[in-house]
């Protein structure tokens, strides 16, 4: 019986486990520097915007659909916020405030051409990702925009600033979390989720409007991501054309790392947020160790489809 229970304590929380071993392999690699107090919180801002996006992302996959656009709405919201606040003097608020608009409204496209075209999540989020990153280029002729931390030195709140040590961007990204959370296990629009992405058939014969929920999530998703965007700007100080480039497979491979199937219906935000913390933790642990930039990306390959691999086995183990 106790043999039984620590198998199951094991296989419940093997994902923390293995958060625990990262760092504890890091920190003896790095003498200590990895667990130093000024790293941590540098951890926390690494880890904060994509942490934010990827809980859009794992409604979009609770349902067995994909967002690739995430990264081009992040760079979008950075120029967009950018250029108002330093090329129109519009007030940081409402630049910031129709920055997360435009987020919303790009999302709603996505979960136009999902639900009411028919197009797959794939082909349509790419295709957004292709033309909203052009369109970041196409406002500022591809340079960069920097100087609105002057202009609006409250700007800061979302990245640099702490409360008591804690930087806030890491208090929003548990914001979002907790909300995250609420929406799955305390609302009828997460059990929805859930019913869509088991099976998407089924749900719409028992009454459950599938296409306006597909709506609702790829706008959440777009909204995570323009909030993420905001956070980001805040942390760089400087708007960048390439800013986003490749931020979504890095917060695919959080959210599935998390435990959240590819194929729909299975997953929790806790498992999410561990997930982001070995992602975020293994790029600060290879760059304390000096690891090249291309040899990240081969490990953060490899962790990826190792966990859609692993998610993969677990399906067809249950099918059999």
């Amino acid at each position: 019986m106790e043999n039984r229970n620590i198998k199951n304590f094991i296989k419940t929380n093997a994902i923390w486990l293995v958060f625990i071993i990262e760092v504890l392999i890091f920190s003896v690699a790095s003498k200590g520097t990895f667990i130093s107090a000024s790293n941590m919180v540098n951890i926390m801002r690494q880890i904060s915007y994509y942490g934010i996006a990827s809980i859009g992302m794992t409604f979009v996959i609770l349902i067995g659909g994909i967002d690739l656009s995430i990264g081009s709405i992040i760079t979008l919201v950075n120029m967009i916020c950018a250029y108002m606040m330093v090329n129109m003097g519009i007030n940081m608020w409402i630049a910031v405030l129709i920055s997360l608009a435009v987020s919303v409204l790009i999302g709603l496209l996505n979960g136009a051409m999902v639900a009411s075209v028919g197009m797959p999540a794939l082909i349509a989020t790419f295709a957004s990702q292709t033309v909203f990153e052009g369109l970041a280029f196409i406002i500022t002729n591809g340079r960069p925009i920097s100087g609105f931390t002057k202009i609006y030195p409250a700007f800061n709140l979302f990245a640099r600033w702490t409360v008591l040590g804690v930087p806030v961007c890491a208090l929003i990204m548990a914001g979002c979390f907790a909300i995250g959370s609420f929406i799955l296990n305390k609302t009828y629009f997460g059990r929805y989720f859930y019913a869509i992405g088991g099976n998407e058939e089924a749900s719409a014969l028992s009454g459950i409007l599938v296409n306006r929920m597909k709506y609702l999530i790829y706008a959440l998703s777009g909204l995570f991501a323009g909030l993420a965007g905001i956070v980001l700007l805040s942390r760089s100080g400087s708007a960048q054309t390439t800013v986003g480039k490749g931020l979504e497979f890095d917060v695919i491979t959080c959210v599935v790392l998390g435990g959240v199937s590819v194929n729909g219906g299975i997953g929790r935000i806790s498992g999410v947020v561990a997930g982001v913390l070995i992602i975020g933790s293994l790029t600060n642990g290879m760059i304390l160790m000096n690891v090249s930039e291309y040899t990240q990306m081969v490990v953060k390959g490899v962790v990826l489809a190792l966990a859609v691999g692993l998610d993969c086995m677990s399906n067809r183990r249950k099918t059999l």
